[in-house]
């Protein structure tokens, strides 16, 4: 194939990927794989420039608008911008606009933002009222989407927003920004989808895209859409900055919701390390990015340098390496969890996705499978998200062939051989046969875990061995092993047995916290372990607290107060406990001696989150308890500090948009 006939095909194809992607928010490729065809396109064209014609896709950003919505016509083109994949591009990129600056040595400063993953929208404000909203289109004509951004609270419908601001507005503003939705928005909203039998979306910009493309506005009013602003596209009257760093605090001044993830960078080196900082960044922020654009702060010279195609020169998109691909589902596993559920796992075509293989991913539960209608043979779009388990986005029902076959629930448990369970109002389907080995390994090794009794020289593995040679029957046997029964294994000399007994040992002195979250009742983690402990004290008066009592504690909804007294009505299980408690393990919680000094933190309410450099969770909340404060497991406007570790998550983000004071552990202790 000739260069012109490949680069035809390319264009072809990627037109209708660009289809699929914006117009009907259905893409049938991941981002990766998109990406590969945009730049062999780029690449042929660079090479025969005579080739370039003006409605190639290199030429243009985005895709034509929807017939269904009016046009509107940008006062300036809102442009996409080229990419680069790591730093030795980033220095190239550098390199590159140097012959166009006055001086190719010339200091220059940046500001990297994150590069939000939604749809791009373009806000008019005359006099300070905001009079109309499209979308980017093909980035000269928009869809006029003003009803449905009206929707939107966080778009400031007159500016500035403070009436006390002495802020000077153009009498006429244009702002960029992106309509997002935030990742823990978006499970509950798919979640009500199902429920209504309604779409359910691929992923958040999908969402973000087809909710503001609704007809109704009131469809729109009803999702949990927010945005982000980032840059000024026109004005007129008063001037604004001309540094991007102070054109971001321009409009926070004025009003609009911007990121505090963007950050100021002296030269193109930090740039580089920001990029690193954000590869891990990316996955513990409760909204999606897909890179990070960098941007020379100084905007007038910026602008100066002029374009590469439609490409401004004097920014750069720095894309993460891809978390999405295509790949075939060639059989589904099943898997039998500690308390019995039985788990689909995708077995797939093995694919590499941000320099991991992956071949295997999780499909939830059979209920979502028949919703997303995935199939045995179909293609599939995997997800992979930092240390998160892989899973089916959905399938790409548009390549299928005939020969994909319907996924099937499981009728047997896969290893004991006995019916399976499905309860009333349940999605789940159980092994109920609490003898069935597989549920047993599995049990014991939650219990043994960090994050529940944290049994130092007692790992998974060792679990499952001691399981599967009958030396532990159930939970508390673990306590009950014997020195001698433990030298005769395979592998387990004196000092691995040693260290193995005396991790049992310091583990009998554990929180009743820590235990109860180990006992491994549906629907009690840490978190919930935590407020039942506070709530009962022990639990021995948990045991016998009603399903009513249970309710009545904050937090505490019907489905787990049904759970956790079904678990201690049952009398295995109170045997079991029994046999704990024979053990020595604590069922009371114990109060902490409140001191002098006692009353630092009175009337404060923390939240934890994240991993602390030195305490436990339980120790941070006894420092706090004992000081006078007071724990609670969710931020809400009546919190008083975050207390924050490493790989914190979505309550990071939530506190920082409720603008809750966050601390370290070095903090806490100071304050302490």
């Amino acid at each position: 194939m000739n260069p012109q006939e490949r680069i035809a095909q390319l264009r072809d194809d990627i037109n209708f990927h660009l289809y699929r992607y914006h117009v009907l928010d259905n893409p049938v490729i991941s981002d990766a794989e998109y990406d590969a065809l945009y730049h062999e396109l780029l690449a042929l064209e660079r090479e025969n420039p005579e080739l370039v014609t003006p409605d190639s896709p290199t030429q243009r950003a985005g895709a034509e608008p929807l017939d269904a919505f009016q046009k509107v016509q940008h006062p300036a083109p809102i442009l996409s911008l080229s990419n680069a994949f790591n730093a030795e591009d980033l220095f190239a990129w550098r390199q590159r606009i140097g012959r166009y600056l006055p001086d190719p040595e010339m200091k220059l400063d940046y500001v990297a933002e994150p590069k939000l993953d939604g749809l791009t929208v373009v806000l008019t404000y005359e006099n300070g009222r905001f009079t109309q909203g499209a979308t980017r289109g093909n980035g000269e004509v928009g869809e006029d989407i003003t009803q449905n951004l009206r929707t939107i609270t966080a778009v400031p419908q007159r500016i500035p927003v403070d009436p006390s601001s002495k802020l000077d507005v153009p009498p006429t503003l244009v702002v960029r920004g992106e309509v997002f939705f935030p990742l823990d928005k978006f499970e509950q909203f798919n979640e009500r989808q199902r429920l209504e039998e309604k779409q359910v979306y691929m992923n958040p910009r999908n969402a973000a895209s087809g909710s503001l493309r609704q007809l109704d506005p009131k469809i729109t009013a009803e999702r949990p859409l927010t945005i982000y602003c980032y840059d000024l596209v026109a004005w007129e009257g008063i001037g604004v900055p001309d540094k991007q760093w102070d054109r971001l605090d321009y409009l926070r001044q004025l009003g609009f919701p911007v990121s505090s993830d963007s950050q100021y960078c002296a030269n193109i080196e930090a740039v580089a390390a920001v990029y690193e900082q954000w590869k891990e960044k990316r996955n513990q922020i409760n909204y999606e990015v897909d890179g990070v654009v960098v941007k020379i702060n100084e905007r007038p010279l910026a602008d100066s340098l002029g374009f590469v195609g439609k490409d401004p020169r004097g920014a750069v998109a720095m894309k993460f390496p891809a978390q999405e691909k295509t790949t075939k589902l060639l059989d589904v596993a099943v898997n039998v969890g500690r308390t019995g559920i039985l788990a689909p796992a995708a077995v797939l075509e093995p694919v590499e996705i941000g320099g991991v293989t992956v071949r295997n991913a999780t499909l939830h539960n059979y209920d979502e499978i028949a919703r997303k209608d995935i199939r045995i043979g179909d293609t599939v779009i995997v997800k992979r998200a930092g240390d998160v388990i892989p899973y089916i986005v959905g399938p790409v029902a548009d390549l299928r062939d005939g020969s994909e076959r319907v996924i099937e629930p499981p009728t047997h448990c896969p290893v004991c051989g006995e019916p399976a369970l499905r309860l009333p109002d349940e999605v789940a389907i159980y092994c109920d046969n609490p003898s069935c080995p597989e549920q047993l390994v599995r049990r014991v090794e939650y219990f043994v875990s960090r994050g529940a009794m944290d049994i130092d020289g007692f790992g998974g593995k060792t679990g499952a061995l001691l399981a599967e040679v009958g030396l532990v029957k159930d939970l508390a046997d673990i306590y009950y092993l014997d020195r001698d029964e433990l030298l005769a294994l395979e592998g387990f000399k004196d000092k691995k047995v040693d260290n193995l007994l005396n991790g049992l040992a310091a583990s009998k002195s554990q929180s009743p916290v820590r235990f109860l979250t180990a006992l491994g009742i549906r629907f009690v983690g840490n978190v919930v372990a935590g407020v039942l402990m506070d709530a009962f004290g022990s639990i021995d008066a948990l045991a016998e607290t009603s399903q009513e009592q249970l309710e009545e504690v904050e937090g505490i909804g019907p489905g787990t107060a049904v759970s956790v007294t079904s678990w201690f009505a049952d009398e295995r299980h109170r045997a079991l406990l029994e046999k704990f408690r024979a053990a020595g393990l604590q069922f009371a919680a114990e109060k902490p001696e409140v001191g002098e000094g006692s009353s630092k933190l009175a009337g404060l309410t923390f939240v934890i989150t994240g991993t602390l450099p030195t305490l436990s969770r339980d120790e941070a909340k006894a420092l706090i308890e004992a000081n006078g404060g007071k724990v609670t497991g969710s931020v809400s406007k009546n919190t008083d500090y975050l207390l924050a570790g490493e790989k914190a998550g979505s309550k990071l983000a939530k506190a920082e948009a409720l603008g809750i004071k966050i601390v370290s552990e070095a903090q806490l202790l100071d304050m302490t």
